[in-house]
């Protein structure tokens, strides 16, 4: 929040104040603080202040409170003892400070601009969104463009990614020369280590922390530090000389002032914090400028901190300059690919690096390890060019490769060959290009098919005719067909021809062998009945049914004991096994298209059918199931009978009265006209309910193309379709369905057509009395009320307050509690724990959406009642 409110006061400090602040330097802060909060921008905040009155200096005041910094700084020359001090030294040099994304586009769009303007007749201005723009701001603009780009840090994310791509676009754009960028790499920032012994040739200055120890027959410590004159003070001895000096004569003076006090005891100087040293780094450089570095500073990190080589700089020749004269060379090349630091050498205060401009640059691309510009010094060959980019890659044409060279005039072409490479003298702006090689073999024939080994060898040698490529692969499988083998072979002008090979001849010597040559390619076929894979098969009541490779002379036993023998379900008097016809001379079809053989079994062997049968490849075998086998089927009996629970199916025609028989008959309680049965769908059922469902579900899917059609109201279609939704849901194959039964009269006429027959599934539920009567629908009150014997509907209908206005009074009906409906005026009677049912009318007046969906419901409805009756009958 603090770079926040200082990067703000900070464009405020470039714009001029319009009027009188009428806040104090508190209101300023928290204002800051509260828009920010509240979500407004940058430039939303200066603009309010500035309308305010808030002038340059009060912004300055108030940024100068958040600029103090407790700084202390030791006295030069002031002694202090001390036996406890930290001696270990830190990084005094200046830092490379950090750049934002606005800072480091700007950088890299004046690179670009400055390259632009070397290669083309480039027009100056300004850059915005990555499109050039004439500069014609007033001064208002510009200073407001100014207080914006010193806010970039905390501008909009649009904006910010804006200058993201335009990073991205800049830096495609630009020369990827190896080597450049190692002075960018925050993680290479190549600081000296600051705790290492000093060098020989280090000297005390002023800054230097210096100790000096006193132990022996005397123990004392002083801490000082060189004055800028080169002095340092002793309390009790005055001032002492030593800068310039080496620590060795410094400790010789030391000795020289202290030795007379301290005669019997030894004195030794050493250096802690050591001073800075200033360093120019000029010419072709990111920032060139003067650096106040660590006294133990290297060339490398004099260039970190001017941000590395510019696009124009030299890695190869940068040269390190002290009191007018060159002490040292560096090539960055050498350290990256070797690891030398020689010409990397210890700074000194004054040193002057000189980064000028590349001799010569190179690119390479194509097939080798590491395709980008390099950087190279006159006289370098075409060879150390390879070498730099690490070398040929696996696929490179090393024969012989490509240099493109632009001579003053035009391009000229060079072809250097593999003996020539060292030699070849490399120019300023050559193109080097390496090819692939060519996608084809010099010794090479392949053979395929039935061998042991197929694949591809070397030709010439051992290997040079027909025969010896067999024998190389190990020769012939069993399944193949040596009497024709064929050799196709790849002509002058790349066309195939095909040459006719007696495999089995060449082998035995009658046929004379044939030489191969070049991408011959021999293709040795199987065999007609090994080429399809032979199998036969079993199905049925056996304990593995399935697929099996054929075997000559296997028997069905064989087969059967293979499929892991038969199941306890299997018919041992009926297993079939049919026969594919073949006829390759047939000229015409044949009507019959298999043949089945019967066979009886006992003890797994046959004992009827035809003798001596034996299994042909593709036979499939049938293991029937027993008629006279069965599992139990279980039905069961809920509720009021003595013993209610799970009961089998004793036979087929077992029905509702045998059940209520076996489970002891009805208790006291049980209400036998009540009783209801609950049945589960078979397959053929749920199969028909589930077409019933699809044909509503496309009859949904119809209405609602034709409400489409004919209405754009937007919320009668989103009626219609919930509404068609909700009639998708309630149609769902039941997981059971209910079956209306008379308990009672089955009992009193077994076997009649109320008995019915049972299946397995089958629920049935002894309801206790219940001596109640339920009015539902479109009536004044829904209600239950006590039955009483003989009352007609009309009585029921008033104890739930008669009628409702919408009440449909024609199409009343009963639901017994047995399953069964009844409709009212056709004899329907009223019987405990019944419900009575008063449908209402459809409302005369209703939308397209409702008409669609009534319509389609009731169809539903329809459909789906008549598909449970046909079941149930």
């Amino acid at each position: 929040m603090k770079r926040y409110i200082l990067f703000v006061l900070l464009a405020i400090c470039t714009v001029n104040g319009f009027a009188q602040s009428s806040m104090t330097d508190s209101q300023v802060m928290d204002f800051v603080v509260k828009e920010h909060n509240r979500g407004a921008s940058q430039a939303q905040i200066v603009t309010k202040l500035m309308q305010n009155g808030v002038d340059i200096s009060q912004i300055r005041r108030v940024r100068d409170t958040y600029e103090k910094m407790k700084k202390g700084n030791a006295a030069y020359g002031a002694t202090t003892e001390s036996s406890t001090t930290d001696r270990s030294r830190k990084n005094n040099g200046q830092q490379r400070p950090g750049r934002n994304k606005r800072q480091i586009a700007d950088a890299t769009l004046n690179d670009y601009e400055q390259s632009r303007r070397e290669t083309d007749n480039y027009t100056e201005g300004r850059v915005y969104d990555g499109r050039p723009q004439s500069h014609t701001y007033d001064e208002n603009d510009g200073d407001f463009l100014k207080m914006q780009g010193e806010m970039n840090d905390w501008m909009p994310q649009d904006t910010a990614a804006m200058y993201e791509n335009l990073l991205k676009q800049l830096s495609r754009n630009r020369k990827k020369v190896w080597g450049r960028d190692i002075f960018n790499n925050k993680s290479l920032s190549f600081e000296p280590n600051m705790n290492m012994a000093l060098p020989r040739n280090y000297r005390l200055g002023p800054g230097d922390a210096v100790f000096i120890d006193v132990y022996g027959a005397s123990q004392k410590s002083y801490q000082t530090t060189v004055a800028p004159d080169g002095i340092i003070t002793i309390e009790g001895f005055g001032p002492i000389q030593v800068s310039g000096l080496s620590v060795a004569q410094a400790n010789n003076r030391i000795r020289e002032k202290l030795g007379k006090r301290y005669s019997s005891s030894s004195i030794r100087l050493s250096v802690g914090q050591t001073h800075t040293i200033m360093v120019n780094v000029v010419g072709e450089v990111k920032t060139p400028g003067t650096y106040t570095l660590s006294a133990f500073a290297t060339v490398f990190n004099a260039l970190y901190m001017a941000g590395g080589i510019g696009d124009l700089g030299t890695l190869r020749n940068i040269k390190v300059y002290r009191g007018g004269r060159l002490i040292s060379t560096v090539d960055v090349y050498d350290f990256l690919r070797r690891g030398h630091l020689s010409g990397n050498v210890h700074l000194a205060d004054n040193d002057v690096i000189v980064v000028g401009p590349y001799d010569m640059i190179a690119q390479i691309s194509g097939k080798v390890k590491r395709p980008m510009y390099y950087e190279l010094k006159r006289g370098e060959s075409l060879g150390t060019l390879i070498s730099y980019a690490g070398g040929f890659s696996g696929d490179a044409y090393t024969k012989s490769v490509r240099v493109r060279r632009k001579t003053g005039r035009q391009y000229s072409i060079f072809n250097v060959n593999e003996f020539d490479m060292r030699s070849f003298r490399m120019a300023d702006e050559d193109s080097v290009s390496v090819d692939s090689v060519i996608p084809r073999y010099e010794n090479m024939v392949e053979i395929k098919g039935a061998v042991f080994r197929p694949g591809m060898y070397e030709v010439g040698g051992q290997i040079n005719s027909v025969r010896n490529l067999i024998e190389a692969a190990d020769g012939l499988t069993e399944v193949a067909f040596a009497p024709h083998a064929v050799l196709h072979r790849m002509k002058a002008d790349r066309t195939l021809e095909v040459i006719s090979v007696d495999v089995d001849g060449i082998l035995t010597g009658r046929t004379a062998d044939i030489p191969l040559q070049n991408e011959d390619v021999l293709f040795i076929p199987t065999k007609t009945e090994a080429q399809e894979q032979q199998t036969i098969s079993i199905q049925g009541e056996v304990l593995y049914p399935g697929v099996y490779k054929y075997a000559d002379n296997e028997s069905l036993e064989d087969f059967i004991l293979q499929a892991g023998g038969l199941k306890q379900a299997a018919s041992t008097v009926r297993v079939d096994v049919s026969r594919r016809i073949t006829d390759p001379k047939a000229l015409a079809p044949d009507s019959l298209i298999a043949r089945t053989y019967s066979f009886s079994l006992r003890d797994g062997f046959v004992i009827d059918g035809t003798p001596g049968f034996v299994l042909e490849p593709f036979d499939q075998v049938y293991v029937r199931k027993s008629p006279g086998t069965s599992t139990q089927q279980n039905v069961s009996i809920d509720g009021e009978v003595v013993f209610p629970g799970n009961y089998t199916l004793t036979s087929r025609t077992m029905r509702l009265s045998d059940i209520f028989k076996v489970a002891g008959g009805a208790t006291d309680l049980a209400y036998i006209q009540g009783a209801r049965l609950e049945r589960r769908p078979n397959q053929v059922e749920r199969m028909r309910m589930e077409a019933v469902f699809k044909m509503q579900q496309e009859q949904q899917e119809k209405n609602m193309i034709a409400l489409a059609t004919r209405t754009s109201n937007a919320s009668v279609l989103q009626a219609a379709q919930q509404k068609n939704s909700t009639l998708l849901d309630k149609f769902r194959v039941p997981d059971t369905y209910p079956v209306g039964i008379e308990l009672d009269k089955a009992i009193a006429k077994p076997g009649s057509d109320e008995d019915i027959i049972l299946r397995e599934g089958d629920r049935i539920i002894i309801p206790q009395y219940n001596g109640t009567v339920k009015i539902n629908g479109a009536v004044m009150y829904p209600n239950s009320v006590g039955y009483v014997a003989g009352k007609s509907v009309s009585y029921y209908i008033d104890q739930a307050g008669g009628f409702a206005s919408d009440a449909k009074k024609s199409h009343t009906y009963i639901l017994y509690m047995n399953g069964t409906l009844a409709k009212v005026g056709h004899n329907a009677k009223v019987r405990p724990g019944c419900e009575i049912i008063v449908p209402t009318k459809i409302q005369a007046k209703m939308s397209l959406a409702e008409t669609l969906s009534v319509g389609s419901s009731a169809a539903s409805i329809a459909a789906v009642i008549a598909t449970i009756a046909n079941i149930v009958k």
